[in-house]
């Protein structure tokens, strides 16, 4: 599948988010420049900053930051694996939640007992 190259040599930072599918829409990711949660080469970027091949875009995000590299620039929206050619994703893996012994409840197994909920709250770490 090709890529649709953008027609100028710089495209806008909240443009390209957008394209390649960081955010969901173009004025969240607008919104996350205002925020403070975009840098672009180690600086706090502005929304409408052009970016350009080489360059680096660290994305806050709920729980993580990501990490991306500008491979090409993009303006259109397209699909996620043309998307994904027109960067290269830094971000290091997410570590390992390890897992609680949380108990699983039958289906159709009715509302916890005062019992179970105790225990519940003592898994997770409460009184």
């Amino acid at each position: 599948m090709s890529i649709p190259a953008s027609t100028s040599k710089t495209v806008r930072l909240d443009a390209w988010l957008w394209a390649i599918r960081a955010y969901k829409t173009r004025s969240a990711a607008t919104a996350a420049c205002r925020a403070g949660h975009v840098r672009l080469n180690g600086s706090p970027a502005k929304a409408a900053h052009s970016v350009q091949p080489g360059d680096t875009i660290r994305v806050r995000q709920p729980g993580f930051e990501r990490i991306l590299e500008v491979r090409q620039l993009i303006s259109k929206r397209v699909g996620a694996e043309a998307a994904s050619h027109c960067f290269v994703d830094h971000t290091p893996p997410r570590p390992a939640v390890p897992a609680l012994g949380i108990p699983v409840r039958d289906r159709g197994a009715g509302r916890p007992t005062k019992r179970d909920r105790r225990e519940l709250d003592r898994l997770r770490g409460g009184s």
